[in-house]
């Protein structure tokens, strides 16, 4: 606006210039009493009036140079100051022509006067002028101003609805409303126009429905986008788990496929459950390989999802509070890393702050580091290291042979297992009638509830259940077994019969632990006084001794063994050769510390050693045949390692379940299945936490233990007696029996069905008992 008023003044000083020129040109008639002519003027006033009048245009174009003003007072001022510059001109300019009269001043004054007039009147009129025009822009602003704040916060739809309404009501004589209204419906539908007529709504229709074409393929293209932004969430696993009461399983090893089979195996009983794995990968790899696995889930559905234990916003998206437990498996590789990381994992847990539901359940490699996890841990945590319960399993299967399936048996869930219920009518009952009072189970224990809920392995005969005490018993599953009226039972008929006394033994240990201090402590307390342990393995002799000093084993305190040291490579048969491997009475094939972080050479390496063992010892002794081993024929070398395996035992450590079927079928070696014995342990730890303390007292070198026992111990050859019977005889020796093996089996059988049928007996049959260590 004050552009507009400063603009108005130039034609008026303009003006104003031009007046003074005419009244300054040559050319203007003159007063007669002046006595001098318009011919007597020179060129020089001429050129400096030519002069002055550049130089005025000059300053007006300065003066239109200067920030607009919006005062009338100050233009009115401003003009004033021209005209009187103007004027003093003039007057200077007087000189050059000669006016010098009172009238003609008289005259100028007038002019002046009434030039400021005219001047002050059309700047005060064009002042109103531009006031209105201020005003009626100031009501359009202010009509606008809606519409640009419904434009700023609609979509783009809006936008090209607004743009056509502004057409349409430039074209059309119709409302606003109506406009907005064809718009919309140009927007929504191209064929809505075509009743339109004139030229320019034909134009402005097209347009608006090219643009709502436009915006609709812009919309549809966010929608897909988003809804295949969703589905590649789901299918990586970003959504968060909605399940609850669910097994969670954190990490990924080779024993995964194990533990899931041991998993939906324990819940085929409830119709099937729900895990959720939470591993460092990709979800869909993860779920690619649970689906190579080759066993029925049974119902259990299997949930992956992609995360680090250790970030809690991972752990929150696998609902690790909802959880009733909660598995973390140690990684493959160095075991110290191992068990550092699962010791984070524990501590992202504990600080979950909704809580946990469930316990957790935690894999270790070295037994050394139990102790930092259950600080941390606390009463929520159940450890299972791995590589001691394997090298405690191998220990005892060396002892006894045949007992590794026993194991399996007892610790899948595929036949029989532990578990521990209440049960009021047996209150006030003595133990060795608890043990006849279950026709499905067989009871091995009491969890004694005024000892804070201690468990109690083969207790007194004696001890009377009290209120609030627990039944530990070996079942099929927890649905298929209740106490039942007591059976008639014969009396038992102790047998004089002395225990067979501890033979000193000959051990052989190939390969090389971490945690090969631990077993030849479990090794000195299992072994009677005498035995000796040979250690054959790559590490240099003089290098043994630091080793296993610096594992914490003081070797002066082992009184039952005496150690012989042989250095070789436990695959080149020449060094095997230069042992006496027909001497050992145990044979102890270990996972080469060198090469355990790899499965298949771990197993490859056992599996050459072991047929090296067989053939050397085969042809070390003669041959003899035996029509009973099956189909292979006698002169083969299968036979013959048949016939090797007669004289001793070699208890190899397999990680791959592939290679132990390979042992099965040729019957050369009483096997240890070392990643499916520790994913039992952990299903079955995880399903109830209590069996923990049952396990570690099993395994431990004190207290009891599995033990396989001959039949002469119980019975005469060709004996007519129930299991019952039998079992009410093992009793006498403080032994809680849980199974047999005939003669002509391959494999015993764990919780007998029909217990109290009578049947013949060979004194060749053995017996599985839970006993105390000798």
């Amino acid at each position: 606006m004050s552009l507009d008023s400063d603009s108005a003044a130039v034609p008026s000083s303009s003006s104003r210039d031009c007046h003074l020129v005419c009244l300054s040109s040559p050319n203007l008639a003159t007063p007669s009493f002046r006595g001098i002519s318009s011919s007597t003027s020179t060129s020089a006033p001429q050129t400096s009036f030519k002069h002055e009048r550049l130089r005025r245009r000059v300053d007006f174009s300065r003066r239109l140079e200067k920030p607009p003003r919006n005062d009338v007072n100050v233009a009115i001022s401003t003009t004033s100051d021209a005209v009187s510059k103007k004027r003093s001109e003039a007057v200077s300019g007087d000189k050059f022509i000669g006016f010098t009269g009172h009238g003609f001043k008289l005259r100028w004054g007038k002019w002046l006067f009434q030039l400021r007039i005219t001047v002050f009147s059309s700047v005060v009129y064009q002042n109103f002028c531009l006031h209105n025009q201020v005003n009626e822009l100031q009501d359009h602003i202010s009509k606008l101003e809606p519409r640009l704040q419904a434009y700023n916060s609609s979509d783009s739809m809006e936008l090209i609805s607004s743009f056509g309404l502004e057409a349409l009501f430039g074209v059309k004589d119709d409302s606003l409303a109506e406009c907005l209204w064809l718009s919309w419906t140009y927007v929504a539908s191209s064929g809505n126009h075509a009743d339109s007529e004139k030229i320019g709504e034909r134009l402005v229709s097209v347009s608006i429905s090219f643009g709502g074409m436009l915006i609709f393929a812009m919309m549809l293209g966010l929608v897909s986008d988003a809804i295949s932004e969703k589905f590649d969430s789901l299918r990586k696993g970003r959504s968060e788990v909605v399940e609850q009461n669910h097994t969670l399983i954190l990490g990924w090893s080779d024993k995964l496929g194990s533990l899931l089979n041991q998993i939906a195996i324990a819940n085929e009983s409830l119709g099937g459950g729900i895990v959720v794995v939470m591993a460092e990968r990709d979800k869909e790899d993860m779920e690619l390989d649970i689906g190579k696995m080759e066993f029925d889930f049974k119902g259990t559905s299997v949930i992956c999802r992609g995360g680090s234990p250790l970030i809690l916003a991972d752990l929150k998206k696998v609902s690790v509070s909802k959880a009733r437990a909660i598995i973390v498996l140690a990684e493959d590789g160095n075991a110290d890393q191992s068990d550092a990381r699962a010791l984070r994992t524990v501590l992202s847990l504990t600080g979950v702050k909704e809580g946990l539901r469930g316990h957790i359940v935690v894999e270790l490699s070295d037994l050394d580091n139990e102790v930092l996890v259950k600080l941390v841990g606390g009463d929520l945590v159940e450890t299972v290291v791995a590589h001691d319960v394997i090298g405690r399993l191998m220990i005892q299967c060396a002892r006894q042979p045949g007992l590794a399936q026993i194991w399996e048996d007892i610790l899948g869930f595929e036949n029989c297992e532990f578990y521990i219920k209440r049960w009021p009518q047996l209150d006030g009952m003595h133990f060795d009638d608890v043990l006849i009072s279950y026709p499905d189970a067989i009871p091995c224990g009491v969890k004694v509830a005024s000892l804070g809920g201690k468990i109690i392995l083969n207790p007194d005969d004696s001890y009377v259940l009290q209120e609030g005490d627990e039944v530990l018993v070996i079942a099929e599953d927890d649905d298929t077994y209740a106490p039942a009226t007591l059976p008639t039972v014969k009396e038992a008929t102790f047998i004089q019969i002395a225990r067979t006394p501890r033979k000193p033994q000959k051990i052989l240990l190939c390969g090389w632990r971490r945690d090969i201090d631990d077993m030849l402590v479990v090794l000195d307390a299992f072994l009677a006084p005498g035995s000796e342990l040979w250690m054959f393995n790559e590490v240099a002799e003089k290098e043994r001794e630091k080793k296993l000093t610096d594992g914490g084993l003081e070797i002066n305190r082992l009184v039952n063994i005496s150690l012989v040291d042989r250095e070789g490579n436990a695959v080149i048969r020449r060094h095997l050769e230069s042992l006496p491997l027909q001497s050992f009475d145990s044979i102890l094939i270990l996972a080469d510390e060198s090469v355990e972080d790899s499965a298949i050479q771990a197993d490859s390496r056992s599996l050459a050693t072991l047929l090296l063992i067989r053939d050397i010892q085969a042809k070390r002794l003669p041959m003899v045949i035996h029509d009973e081993r099956g189909s292979f024929s006698k002169s083969s070398w299968i036979g013959e390692m048949q016939q090797a395996s007669d004289k001793s035992v070699i208890i190899s450590e397999i990680l791959d379940p592939r290679t132990k079927n390979l042992l099965s079928m040729s019957k050369i070696s009483d096997y240890v299945l070392s990643n499916e014995l520790v994913s039992m342990a952990l299903a079955m730890v995880a399903e109830d936490r209590q069996i923990n303390d049952v396990l570690e007292e099993l395994f431990a070198e004190e207290g009891n233990e599995l033990q396989i026992r001959q039949a002469d111990l119980y019975l005469r050859e060709g004996e007519e007696l129930s299991f019952y019977e039998i079992l009410l005889r093992a009793r006498q020796r403080r032994e809680v029996m849980i199974g047999y093996r005939l003669v002509d089996a391959e494999r015993a059988v764990i919780n007998p069905p029909a217990k109290n049928e009578r049947r013949k007996w060979s004194v060749k049959d053995v017996f599985v008992v839970i006993a105390e260590k000798e």
